[in-house]
């Protein structure tokens, strides 16, 4: 039984279509990430998976249940990190990383117990009284990612979590998800513009078309495939990049794919926001 199943989903403003028609399941424990050009859609979809907008047609399941379209985002099974780690200045670690049970009713005691239980295997020990100021980038990725997951939701959406990072800071904190993911078994839809971050982080990787086209292909990721110090000598890691860029090409339409066969890969990488 699926954590996520979205069947039909459709999403318009006025007479503008922005997704028609997308399915796709999310398997316990499973990460899916979905990719596509910019203005594809995938900001709309999470909205709707938050219950910040609502969708025009199709149903969304968690656990073979149908979830009802007007559920405020508490209710909902799903626990969101932005891209940003919008964290508030003026409170410390510790309140930040449990200011999302505080929204959803936790008392402020409670929430600062239960997300200090994890600052340990987050990695965060010894920041608690710190201020956001005070800390790395990464380190304030890390505390968005906690005060997402101590909500206690079965399902992550995450949206281009280490976007904003340098690449060895991105490196750093992709092998530390993976590290933590397998420790917890979340199920996971991440939005990525990164395609070999997609590779490396998924099971699945869905490509979103453009001109609201639904889901326009999907690439299996082997769990077999080493996604640490191992990741770029093996010979499929970027055997299945190449099928995502010829997959983002084809779902972008003719008229972004007019640079020709010679510029494939950086054009392709391009469109991927």
């Amino acid at each position: 039984m699926s954590a996520l199943s979205l069947r039909g989903i459709g999403a318009a403003f006025g007479e503008h279509v922005v997704l028609a028609d997308v399915s796709f399941d999310v398997a316990p424990g499973e990460i899916v990430s979905l990719v596509g050009a910019s203005g594809s859609g995938k900001s709309t979809l999470l909205a709707l998976l938050t219950g910040a907008l609502r969708p025009s047609a199709g149903e969304i399941h968690h656990g073979g249940v149908l979830l009802d379209p007007a559920a405020p985002g508490r209710e909902r099974p799903f626990a969101y990190m932005p891209q940003r780690d919008v964290l508030l200045p003026w409170r410390r670690i510790l309140d930040n990383a449990g200011i999302g049970l505080e929204v959803a009713g936790v008392p402020r005691r409670e929430a600062r117990e239960r997300a200090g239980a994890l600052f340990g295997p987050f990695g965060l020990a010894g920041t608690e009284h710190r201020y956001p100021r005070q800390l790395s980038g990464g380190m304030r990725q890390r505390v968005s990612f906690l005060r997402t997951v101590v909500q206690g939701k079965p399902v992550l959406l995450l949206d281009e979590p280490f976007g904003a990072l340098d690449a060895i800071t991105r490196d750093e904190l992709q092998r530390w998800l993976l590290d933590i993911w397998e420790a917890h078994g979340w199920s996971v839809l991440l939005i990525t513009h990164d395609i070999r971050e997609a590779v490396r982080l998924s099971d699945r990787v869905l490509v979103l078309a453009s001109d609201a086209g639904g889901i326009a292909g999907e690439v299996g990721v082997p769990r077999s495939l080493p996604r640490g110090d191992g990741f770029l000598l093996d010979p499929r890691a970027p055997q299945l990049e190449a099928r995502l860029h010829g997959l983002l090409r084809a779902a972008s339409g003719p008229e972004r794919d007019s640079a020709g066969p010679g510029s494939a890969g950086p054009r392709a990488q391009s469109l991927v926001r």
